[in-house]
């Protein structure tokens, strides 16, 4: 397992990069499609991952909260699938249905929607308003795997809430941490990018 600080290509005011990906089922998901009606929360995860693993449950739990009040949850597995077929749509769609995940699960091969993004590590949470602009890049919350503490989303709530309410999003705020996406070979963001 190793672990990383994401540092984010997109800056706060940046449009949401569009996307066009498939499902575990090969359907095909556009952002449009997901956008909520105040917002739409975009993450980057996968199957395998200690960090995804330990907050699953309550990053289904948490796209439900927040449902109903018009932020719709996406998330985008961009790892490296010849490598990682753990990763791969049949263990996509049993790892969503173990997690209760209500919210599209998509899979990004190319690793475009991944480099568009700045995404860096699995998990990597972005925040969009209802205008697609990016509100909050940054940690779910302060749990780690065995740290003790249960997950429980108080940085990412109190986005939300912020966002929801108008008010000012965070000066600071604590990057993601988790495994480093799994690029394929060649693959890898350029050297000048702070991934």
């Amino acid at each position: 397992m190793s672990e990383t600080l994401s540092s984010f290509l997109l800056s706060p005011g940046d449009v949401a990069p569009d996307f066009s990906l498939p499902d575990a089922e090969g359907r095909i998901v556009a952002r449009a499609d997901v956008a909520g009606e105040r917002g739409l929360l975009v993450v980057f995860a996968c199957n395998h991952c200690p960090f995804v693993i330990h907050l699953a449950d309550a990053l289904g739990d948490f796209a439900r909260e927040i449902a109903p009040q018009g932020v719709n949850t996406v998330v985008i597995n961009s790892n490296d699938l010849a490598k990682y077929p753990q990763d791969g749509p049949e263990p996509m769609k049993a790892f969503a249905a173990g997690k209760r995940w209500d919210f599209s699960y998509l899979l990004d091969e190319s690793q475009e929607v991944a480099k568009a993004y700045g995404a860096a590590c699995t998990p990597d949470f972005f925040l969009f308003d209802a205008a697609g602009k990016l509100f909050y890049a940054g940690q779910f919350d302060d749990s780690r795997p065995r740290s003790g503490h249960e997950p429980h989303g108080g940085d990412l709530r109190e986005a939300v809430r912020r966002m929801l309410n108008g008010e000012e999003p965070f000066a600071r705020p604590y990057p993601s941490s988790g495994c480093n996406i799994k690029w394929k070979p060649g693959n890898e963001p350029a050297a000048d990018r702070a991934y």
